[in-house]
């Protein structure tokens, strides 16, 4: 059974950086690729970053893009969003997000919980 499980998230300042982590179960890892998402209150769930499974090409919405990092240590499981720069409209519940074809569209297979990030004007 697939597992996501984010961590990372907190309250920090404008300005500021968090990385956030999301560790997956299982062998399946290296063949899947691994995107985050956000949603904020009253919003849609939007994608914010995504890296392939295989050459590990890394995507990114406009909105993000030259602030926030996308990596994955296929040996640990883990998928990693270095955000710098954070803006309080980064102000969001970030979900790690697991599927062999997609990459932009938010039609993952498999979801993590979420993890709260709050960035302060």
């Amino acid at each position: 059974q697939v597992q996501l499980v984010e961590s990372g998230g907190g309250l920090v300042q404008a300005g500021g950086s968090l990385r956030l982590s999301c560790a997956a179960s299982g062998r399946w890892f290296s063949r899947y690729n691994m995107a985050w998402f956000r949603q904020a209150p009253g919003k849609e769930r939007i994608f914010v970053a995504a890296i392939s499974w295989g050459a590990g090409s890394t995507y990114y919405a406009d909105s993000v893009k030259g602030r926030f990092t996308i990596s994955r240590d296929n040996a640990k499981n883990t998928v990693y969003l270095l955000m710098n720069s954070l803006k309080p409209e980064d102000t969001a519940i970030y979900y790690c997000a697991a599927d062999q074809d997609e990459l932009r569209s938010p039609r993952y297979e498999y979801w993590g919980q979420g993890t709260q990030v709050t960035v302060s004007s």
